[in-house]
């Protein structure tokens, strides 16, 4: 796993949602979950379908690229979600690698996770913490502006998914000088 200088993989409650660090004791519970949406999985930079799952589910918990979350409501399993590629030095880090459920997504779950992980990131330390969406992902993009990310721009070819898609990314970004007009 990717090291934590700035502290940000810890638990972090705010009601009935509790993000952990993942861990194999969540393997099972999330192949399950993401499984409920085997469509989706042709949107995201990685696939954790059905023949996917077991090798991805492995490089997200052994890699030192992202410090993945299980995502919990009421001590249900709702998904997973990440830091990605934290620059201890830069201060910056993406929130990405979120998959919900299909029945916890529409927003009761997405904006007070997000909410909470950006509260957290910036009390580490974090000047900017950003979101890296497919262009194609309407859904998603309108979550990064729901919480008031700031459209940054569009990379474009800004990387090859599994299924060889040639991808642009939208990238939203929070910085810590919007922290008071977001409410963090």
């Amino acid at each position: 796993m990717m090291p934590d200088p700035l502290g940000l993989l810890t638990v972090l409650e705010d009601g009935d949602l509790r993000l952990e660090p993942l861990e194999e004791r969540h393997r099972d519970g999330l192949r399950a979950a993401c499984a409920e949406d085997e469509a989706i999985w042709d949107m995201y930079g990685v696939s954790y379908g059905a023949g996917h799952f077991d090798d991805s589910f492995t490089a997200l918990i052994c890699g030192v690229e992202r410090l993945p979350f299980a995502i919990l409501v009421d001590g249900e399993l709702a998904g997973m979600t990440a830091w990605i590629g934290t620059n201890a030095a830069w201060r910056s880090s993406e929130i990405g690698n979120t998959y919900l459920r299909p029945q916890f997504r529409g927003g009761r779950i997405n904006g007070p996770l997000k909410r909470l992980m950006l509260a957290h990131g910036f009390r580490c330390g974090l000047k900017r913490i950003f979101f890296s969406v497919d262009t194609r992902n309407a859904r998603s993009q309108a979550a990064c502006r729901k919480i008031g990310a700031s459209l940054d721009g569009v990379l474009r070819n800004e990387r090859i998914t599994w299924t060889g898609f040639e991808r642009d990314s939208a990238i939203f970004s929070v910085v810590e000088r919007d922290r008071e007009r977001l409410g963090l």
